[in-house]
């Protein structure tokens, strides 16, 4: 593999130290001029030497979370998109950065851990720490790998590889080495971490590397094409270990998880892993940019906003059990929070969004429709696209944190252009209750499985189930975890021992757009201010609900689009597994190569 790309970050001693952050326990040296013989000299510096871990090198990963795991799995619409048409190529941007990004997590991992190794001063707890959380991250990167690539080369020591100039002439190991490469590394990162149960500030313990193990176990138990029980109990027993003995709780309002406020995310200590961004310091890559590329111009005043014109498909919002095409009324019984806080929708406020603003309607905080349609200059002051873009009728809700005023409310100070420093939840609480549901159901325990079903379900205030069974559970993991980068994964994960099943849900999908949706919303808001489009009266601010009305024939103006080509027709076996960046594949004709089983247990050894 070409020696920039895959082993990018792999001499990463000096820059190791300046790519601390900040904030809590992401706060920097002072001073710049660090390195492995002058720094890692306390447990204070071991810990600001791990803090980049938590977002530098993960930064090109971004574009790809999304397109793969929300787009790819029929989550989110993003017009002709090759991830919509599962036409992704060696050669696409997007995919090569996330291969370079998770090869630089694991060589920058490395270095970490022999940086930590080679310190003199800190404690021994503290160079444990510091270790396992730079295996745990380690792991993370390579479950990405192994889900998204398939079969890829295992990286264990990078400065013996680039000393013996054998990084071109690499194998790839089978996903069966490569899963189990993934478990030893979280089994030693256990080892080494602490149980914290309380206090929780955004770090890996023993807890977060325990959820990732059970995970694991459940996305390895079907890699044979039948479901391994053995790999099932110990995702059910790791994960219930977690529930129950790490302290932490769900958090009991849904939408909270995704606020800026470290002592609103981190209350319950329900994220366990997460991308943990800042944008003090001004170096490039440490912040979070996603919501640029997830809502419409206006939401924030730093003219960095283009998502407007993808959002959520109209197969999630059936899903939430809503239907955009009906307007309002397909709101009606609404009950599932997590709905409002996935996706935004005509008609929807959110007092947690622009919390200095309010409408003269009287509404508190971001009025969707307010802001397309009212005319208020002093409301929309960012700019504002004057019409519906959502291609569905929704937009994306989650990776969102607001304006500059809402940035500031938070942390103390304010987000920039591409700058902010909302977390990423890569895993957290609510997945692993349901990852004990399912391993539990599936290795016969229906009361447990019905157990952790119905608290995710409870917390979301849907009605409980009387008994529960797959189908069940994997809609409750898409309706939870929608927009969270994580969907496509469990289409992975059952193409291991059930293709079929796999691919007739993905051909089941409504995945086409929705059209009128933009005309349909302005008739709604110029009867409130006492027009019709035909006759549009020239103070637009003086919307008033009590005359506004959806008309009765909301649904003949917007329909969903049936000429849209169907992406069904695109769904096959090869799907499921990407492609290899080309230019890795140049470089090293191995990887054209079948895959070489290895027993890591005795190849790789972590003799710490």
């Amino acid at each position: 593999m070409k020696l920039q790309n895959i082993f990018k970050g792999a001499m990463v001693g000096v820059l190791a130290l300046s790519m601390a952050s900040c904030q809590d326990f992401l706060n920097r040296p002072t001073e710049d001029n660090y390195n492995v013989d002058n720094f890692y000299k306390t447990d204070e510096q071991l810990e600001q030497g791990v803090n980049y871990l938590y977002n530098s090198p993960w930064y090109d990963f971004q574009r790809a979370f999304i397109k793969i795991g929300e787009v790819m799995s029929g989550n989110m619409y993003w017009g002709s998109s090759p991830y919509m048409t599962f036409t992704t190529n060696g050669t696409d941007g997007d995919l090569v950065n996330m291969s370079y990004s998770l090869w630089a997590v694991n060589g920058h991992a490395n270095t970490v851990i022999t940086n930590v190794l080679n310190s003199e001063g800190p404690s021994q707890a503290g160079k444990n720490k510091a270790i396992g959380e730079a295996l745990t991250w380690k792991a993370m990167a390579y479950f990405y790998m192994v889900r998204t690539f398939g079969e890829i080369p295992i990286v264990h020591d990078n400065n013996a590889i680039l000393t013996s100039g054998t990084y071109n002439d690499l194998y790839k190991a089978d996903r069966a080495s490569i899963y189990e490469y993934i478990v030893m590394t979280l089994e030693k990162a256990m080892e080494l971490l602490p149980k914290q149960t309380s206090g929780w500030n955004g770090r890996i313990d023993y807890y977060a590397a325990e959820a990732l193990l059970a995970k694991v176990h459940l996305t390895r138990a079907g890699l044979s094409g039948t479901l391994n029980n053995d790999d099932l109990q110990k995702a059910a027993a790791y994960a219930e270990d977690v529930i129950l003995n790490s302290g932490r709780s769900l958090t009991p309002v849904y939408s909270d998880i995704f606020r800026l406020a470290p002592s609103v995310h981190n209350a319950t200590g329900e994220s366990l892993i997460a991308w943990q961004w800042e944008c003090t310091s001004g170096r490039w890559t440490a912040q979070n940019t996603l919501q640029s590329d997830l809502i419409f111009e206006g939401f924030s005043e730093f003219g960095d906003m283009w998502g407007g014109w993808g959002g959520p498909s109209y197969d999630l919002a059936l899903a939430f059990g809503v239907d955009p095409v009906k307007g309002p009324a397909g709101l009606a019984n609404e009950k599932d929070t997590r709905r409002q806080a996935t996706m935004m929708m005509a008609g929807d406020v959110y007092p947690y969004f622009w919390t200095t603003k309010s409408t003269k309607t009287g509404n508190k905080g971001f009025d969707y429709l307010y802001f397309l349609y009212s005319g208020d200059t002093d409301y929309a002051s960012y700019g504002v696209p004057a019409q519906f873009e959502g291609p569905c009728g929704m937009q994306n809700v989650k990776h969102l944190f607001g304006d500059g005023a809402d940035h500031e409310a938070a942390l103390g100070f304010s987000a920039a252009r591409m700058s902010y420093q909302l977390p990423t939840h890569l895993l957290r609480l609510g997945d692993v209750y349901l990852i004990c549901a399912e391993a539990n159901l599936l290795t016969g325990n229906a009361a447990k499985a019905l157990q952790y079903t119905n608290a995710i379900r409870e917390r979301a205030g849907v009605d409980a189930l009387a008994s529960v069974t797959f189908d069940d559970i994997w809609k409750e993991r898409r309706l939870e975890l929608a927009g969270e980068g994580d969907r496509w994964y469990d289409y992975v994960r059952l193409a291991y021992y059930d293709k079929t099943a796999a691919m007739e849900d993905l051909k089941s999908q409504k995945m086409n757009s929705v059209y009128n949706y933009d005309q349909a919303c302005k008739n709604y808001w110029y009867t409130g201010c006492g027009g019709t489009l035909e006759n549009i009266p020239e103070d637009l601010t003086a919307f008033d609900p009590s005359k506004a009305e959806w008309k009765t024939d909301f649904e003949s103006e917007v329909k969903y689009n049936e000429d849209d080509p169907a992406r069904s027709t695109y769904v096959n076996e090869n799907i499921f597994t990407l492609p290899l960046p080309a230019e890795d594949v140049v470089f090293n004709k191995h990887l054209l190569e079948p895959a070489q089983p290895v027993d890591v247990r005795t190849e790789y050894v972590y003799n710490f």
